[in-house]
């Protein structure tokens, strides 16, 4: 069924995949979650995500799961949407997952193709995507994001053709070509949101229909700028952006991204978290070079 006016909208624009707040020994604040939704609301998103990769989606156990759920649809207040990020390894446990979102409004799932190196064929990916809507009623947005198991454009229109849970897609790897044939070939009722940050112009001068991404969450403000302009025909504005948040980006080291993102956070007024062990904390030196960068777009 296609998606109705409302649930398109609320899909629709800047929808920051939030940070997950842990302390310095990983422990999960859930206090955290409220400071992140105010900035990012108060800039002007459609909604968040929670439990994506910028979010260490992967690193959360059920329990942390669920309480990073919960204390985000507190936070909203109804202010926005509220996505949740699926990044598992089998069917079950992406199924598990959802039946522990029962009683939170949730707008739609990104969820993951598998992310271990067994990459299962077509077939199977289809039948993955399958079995998870049938488990739910909650609109599924595909996350293409996995580097040893991306799904091709022709495999991501089949899902969404056989599946029609399947809604959308987010497009993560960089590929402007593959978000152009996407967009050119979609049915009108389906989605394509960027993941790339060093592409966002060029993807809504496409027609993508909004973003998440790193720095929709670490600079919130500017992005929905920039989706703004883009809307309007405001190109010279929108190419200035872009080459501002291009800076941000390059000053981010991606291996430490949630990191850094959660850097950028703090030095606009919320509480500096950690990334979850092993992943580094932000340097000194990489604390500089953000520093620099993030200076023309606050």
């Amino acid at each position: 069924m296609p998606l109705s006016k409302g649930a398109r909208k609320a899909l629709t624009g800047i929808l920051p995949p939030i940070t997950s707040p842990f302390d310095a020994q990983g422990r999960l604040q859930a206090d955290g979650f409220a400071e992140q939704v105010d900035f990012v609301i108060n800039s002007g998103v459609t909604g968040v995500v929670v439990g994506g990769s910028t979010g260490e989606g992967h690193t959360l156990n059920r329990d942390e799961f669920v309480t990073s759920m919960q204390a985000t649809s507190e936070a909203l207040k109804g202010r926005g949407s509220l996505l949740a990020g699926l990044i598992v390894n089998s069917t079950q446990e992406a199924i598990d997952r959802i039946r522990m979102l029962e009683g939170l409004d949730i707008a739609a799932l990104q969820v993951t193709p598998v992310h271990y190196l067994f990459k299962p064929g077509a077939e199977a990916t289809v039948d993955h995507f399958k079995a998870i809507a049938d488990a739910t009623d909650i609109p599924i947005l595909i996350y293409n994001v996995i580097q040893w198991n991306y799904l091709g454009v022709d495999l991501m229109l089949r899902i969404m053709e056989e599946v029609p849970g399947v809604v959308g897609m987010k497009q993560s790897n960089g590929d402007l070509k593959s978000v152009s044939d996407l967009l050119n070939r979609l049915k009108p009722e389906n989605l394509v949101l960027s993941g790339i940050d060093a592409l966002l112009y060029p993807a809504f001068a496409l027609g993508a229909h909004g973003a998440i991404t790193a720095l929709t969450a670490a600079v919130p403000g500017a992005c929905v700028e920039m989706w703004n302009t883009v809307q309007q025909g405001d190109f010279a504005r929108a190419k200035d952006l872009h080459f501002k948040l291009g800076a941000l980006y390059n000053a981010f080291t991606h291996d430490n991204l949630p990191a850094c993102t959660k850097y950028a956070q703090h030095r606009q007024g919320i509480r500096l978290f950690h990334p979850k062990s092993p992943m580094e904390k932000v340097s000194p030196a990489q604390m500089a070079r953000i520093d620099a960068a993030l200076a023309p777009l606050i």
